[in-house]
């Protein structure tokens, strides 16, 4: 299976990387009131797949720096997986397992390293040959947005409606365009191969 991904066309691993995006958007929790394991899993384990893919199709533009922006978005997942641990009581790491006001905490602070990545991907998605420079315009903005969360009252503050419409126009444009039009080929394969 993950030869076959890694030999599928740039344009199919774009498509594929905005369905599992997709799959964030309907899966993601909004806070503890609506995390469960299920959701939690779904939605870690296609936003690992959406960090290893966005480094293969971003790489070709700068590949320290996406790999850079996989190892923020692995580091997001890596805070929001041991919340969750603690919150549903598998880990008792910090006494406050089913404490709905430590999981939001948690969630807070893992929007930062995810903010991290959203900057990063957006400068790469800017400087593509392949991917609309507005997505990547986008991507920078609400990077910013999320990196306020580095002091979780303000980043609370900020969210709605600020951060919220940022994210949905940033992370949805993004997850549409990769799902209808993945990226452009041609330009992907020069701007790899060095031929820009």
């Amino acid at each position: 299976m993950i030869e076959r991904l890694a030999s599928a066309s740039p344009r199919l691993r774009a498509r594929i990387a905005g369905v599992l995006y997709l799959i964030i958007f309907i899966a993601s929790p909004s806070g503890a009131d609506s995390a469960t394991p299920a959701n939690m899993i779904i939605t870690l384990v296609c936003d690992s797949g959406v960090a290893l893919l966005f480094y293969n199709l971003l790489k070709p533009v700068r590949k320290s720096l996406s790999l850079f922006a996989a190892l923020w978005r692995l580091i997001f997942v890596a805070v929001m997986a041991v919340n969750s641990l603690n919150y549903f009581g598998l880990l008792d790491l910090f006494k406050s397992a089913h404490s709905s006001a430590a999981f939001n905490t948690g969630y807070d602070l893992a929007l930062v390293p995810f903010g991290i990545h959203c900057l990063v991907t957006g400068y790469l998605i800017f400087k593509s040959k392949f991917l609309p420079k507005i997505i990547g315009i986008l991507m920078l903005l609400v990077g910013f947005g999320y990196l306020t969360f580095v002091w979780p009252p303000l980043g609370d503050q900020l969210f709605v409606p600020y951060i919220l419409v940022l994210a949905l126009l940033a992370e949805g444009s993004l997850t549409l365009w990769l799902i209808l039009f993945g990226v452009n080929t041609e330009r992907w394969t020069a701007q790899a191969t060095g031929h820009t």
